[in-house]
Protein backbone atom coordinates (compact mmCIF):
# COMPACT_ATOMS: atom_id res chain seq x y z
CA UNK A 1 0.00 0.00 0.00
CA UNK A 2 2.96 2.31 0.65
CA UNK A 3 4.13 1.98 -2.96
CA UNK A 4 0.67 2.86 -4.23
CA UNK A 5 0.50 5.97 -2.03
CA UNK A 6 4.00 6.93 -3.17
CA UNK A 7 2.94 6.72 -6.81
CA UNK A 8 -0.26 8.68 -6.16
CA UNK A 9 1.55 11.41 -4.23
CA UNK A 10 4.36 11.46 -6.80
CA UNK A 11 1.93 11.86 -9.69
CA UNK A 12 -0.03 14.56 -7.94
CA UNK A 13 3.11 16.43 -6.86
CA UNK A 14 4.56 16.26 -10.37
CA UNK A 15 1.31 17.53 -11.88
CA UNK A 16 1.10 20.43 -9.39
CA UNK A 17 4.75 21.35 -9.91
CA UNK A 18 4.36 21.17 -13.69
CA UNK A 19 1.38 23.49 -13.53
CA UNK A 20 3.22 25.92 -11.25
CA UNK A 21 6.41 26.04 -13.30
CA UNK A 22 5.35 25.58 -16.92
CA UNK A 23 1.60 25.95 -16.95
CA UNK A 24 1.08 22.30 -17.96
CA UNK A 25 1.83 18.80 -16.73
CA UNK A 26 4.27 16.24 -18.11
CA UNK A 27 1.86 13.36 -18.75
CA UNK A 28 1.07 10.62 -16.25
CA UNK A 29 4.45 8.87 -16.27
CA UNK A 30 6.40 12.14 -16.38
CA UNK A 31 4.41 13.55 -13.46
CA UNK A 32 5.07 10.43 -11.39
CA UNK A 33 8.82 10.53 -12.12
CA UNK A 34 9.11 14.26 -11.42
CA UNK A 35 7.07 13.86 -8.23
CA UNK A 36 9.09 10.89 -6.94
CA UNK A 37 12.44 12.56 -7.63
CA UNK A 38 11.02 15.78 -6.20
CA UNK A 39 9.97 13.90 -3.07
CA UNK A 40 13.51 12.66 -2.65
CA UNK A 41 14.97 16.15 -3.17
CA UNK A 42 12.33 17.71 -0.93
CA UNK A 43 13.16 15.18 1.79
CA UNK A 44 16.85 16.06 1.58
CA UNK A 45 16.09 19.78 1.63
CA UNK A 46 13.72 19.46 4.58
CA UNK A 47 16.28 17.44 6.56
CA UNK A 48 18.99 20.02 5.83
CA UNK A 49 16.69 22.77 7.10
CA UNK A 50 15.66 20.76 10.16
CA UNK A 51 12.03 20.52 9.06
CA UNK A 52 9.75 17.49 9.15
CA UNK A 53 6.82 16.59 6.94
CA UNK A 54 4.30 14.16 8.39
CA UNK A 55 1.22 12.57 6.91
CA UNK A 56 -0.06 12.59 3.38
CA UNK A 57 -0.42 16.38 3.14
CA UNK A 58 3.10 16.93 4.50
CA UNK A 59 4.51 14.43 2.02
CA UNK A 60 2.64 16.11 -0.81
CA UNK A 61 3.90 19.58 0.15
CA UNK A 62 7.46 18.29 0.49
CA UNK A 63 7.25 16.52 -2.87
CA UNK A 64 5.82 19.59 -4.62
CA UNK A 65 8.59 21.80 -3.24
CA UNK A 66 11.22 19.29 -4.34
CA UNK A 67 9.62 18.88 -7.78
CA UNK A 68 9.47 22.65 -8.31
CA UNK A 69 13.15 22.86 -7.36
CA UNK A 70 13.94 20.01 -9.76
CA UNK A 71 12.08 21.65 -12.66
CA UNK A 72 13.78 24.98 -11.93
CA UNK A 73 17.29 23.48 -11.89
CA UNK A 74 16.71 21.34 -14.99
CA UNK A 75 15.28 24.38 -16.79
CA UNK A 76 18.36 26.45 -15.95
CA UNK A 77 20.73 23.68 -17.08
CA UNK A 78 18.80 23.03 -20.30
CA UNK A 79 18.93 26.69 -21.34
CA UNK A 80 22.72 26.76 -21.36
Amino acid sequence: MGLLWGLIIGGLAGWIAGNLMKGQGFGLLGNIVVGLVGGFLGGLLFRLLGLAATGIIGSLVMSVIGAVLLIFVVGKIARR
